[in-house]
């Protein structure tokens, strides 16, 4: 018998499961659509070696974390964008995420940039985590800074030189943001009562765009040093090694962690001095270490290994804060406002990355302190930085 009833029954249920086919693939997008997580990095201009490579550190974190099952049952993707190593392009860049109100971002990387971020930022956030060790954030602000401190590398630097006998030094610096941070640094540095053995006997500068640095190089020769410590990044750090070459001075060199990049080796191998030295977080060429921390630096290695590859300073400065931010949302979740990712990671302490373990509850906004900082040393013949010291500079 007809039942018209359970005819109209039946097209509902079949007009439901056409609804349900045509709207389940959008749900199930929706569901699996990447979590975008910003990063603003200099990857055209002066400090684009720096960008490249934090760039492959965070593809490689992506890759890693979404093999694993991603967050949340969601993959992760790193917006990256290119300030193009301008402050004034990170400002513009910060302002647009601030206005698309993102909870956080990564980078961006030179002493200028992050300076210019700074005042945006560090109030209201969104959270920012900055990958140069020169700025100083105030305790409990919104930004927080990579690496050990500048004035901790410098430290470190400067006992380790005081210890080996040299004490007379010879500085030349970049008169941009790099240079002035460290100069500022330095004399604080040099001012401890443990370093009252130093004489700094030349104090030299150069502009980022000089194309000779001859005649500081006459006046620093003049004053008889035993080291010349210089602190730029990028293209002025290779016109200060060509001057030292022509101008026959040889002497120990050292530079800033940032030139610590296997490409400017390759690059400079011609006016490489002897013996080059860089300030650095220990184990960013090789693992060192006990415990949670050789294995979580063991993992870093062999994740670069696994691209054919071998990082390098600049590879190592996104990795931790990119892991830091990540967990920050596994705890708070992917609706995270930048209130609970900095209330995260301002309470972290035990937290164990490549850098060592990490305590942000001394105001530091970058929970390292000096015992992290070490001395390396450009080995030409193993194309290889190998250590130079010990904890803060102390002798091996």
């Amino acid at each position: 018998m007809f039942n018209p009833f359970a005819r109209i029954v039946r097209a509902r249920v079949l007009v439901a499961g056409i609804a349900a086919l045509l709207v389940s693939p959008q749900i199930a997008s929706s569901q699996t659509a990447p979590f975008e997580i910003y990063g603003i990095l200099p990857l055209t201009g002066t400090y684009a070696f720096n960008g490249s490579a934090e760039r492959t550190s965070l593809q490689i974190i992506e890759d890693t974390t979404n093999k694993g099952g991603g967050i949340g049952g969601r993959p992760i993707k790193f917006v990256i964008l290119d300030d193009a190593s301008n402050p004034f392009t990170t400002v513009q860049l910060t302002n647009d995420l601030i206005a698309k109100k993102v909870p956080a971002i990564i980078g961006s990387s030179s002493s200028a940039a992050c300076a210019a971020q700074l005042p945006i930022v560090e109030n209201n956030g969104p959270l920012t985590y900055c990958l140069s060790p020169s700025i100083r954030p105030k305790a409990g602000s919104y930004v927080f800074s990579a690496c050990v401190f500048v004035n901790d590398l410098s430290a470190a630097m400067l006992r380790n030189f005081r210890l080996r006998g040299w004490k007379r030094i010879a500085v030349i610096t970049s008169t941009d943001a790099t240079g002035a941070l460290f100069d500022q640094y330095y004399d604080k540095t040099v001012a401890l009562p443990e370093n009252k053995s130093i004489v700094t006997v030349a104090r030299e500068h150069f502009g980022v765009t000089d194309v000779s640095v001859a005649a500081q190089l006459e006046k620093i020769r003049a004053a008889n040093p035993q080291v010349i410590v210089t602190w730029t990044a990028g293209p002025p750090f290779g016109t200060l090694l060509r001057g030292i070459r022509d101008a026959g001075l040889d002497l120990p060199v050292a530079s800033s962690n940032a030139d610590m990049t296997y490409a400017q080796m390759t690059q400079y191998a011609q006016f490489l001095p002897k013996m080059l030295f860089f300030p650095n977080q220990a184990g960013v060429s090789a693992p060192v270490g006990t415990g949670a921390w050789r294995a979580a630096q063991v993992s870093y290695f062999n994740a670069f290994k696994a691209i054919g590859t071998r990082p390098d300073s600049a590879s190592s400065q996104s990795w931790d804060p990119a892991m830091l931010i990540l967990d920050g949302f596994r705890h708070a979740g992917l609706g995270a406002t930048a209130a609970q990712l900095h209330d995260y990671i301002e309470n972290l302490h035990g937290w164990t990355g490549i850098y060592g373990v990490y305590d942000f509850r001394d105001g530091s906004q970058r929970g390292l302190g000096g015992q992290s900082a070490a001395l390396f040393q450009w080995d030409a013949g193993k194309n290889d930085f190998a250590l130079a010291s010990g904890p803060g500079g102390s002798t091996l």
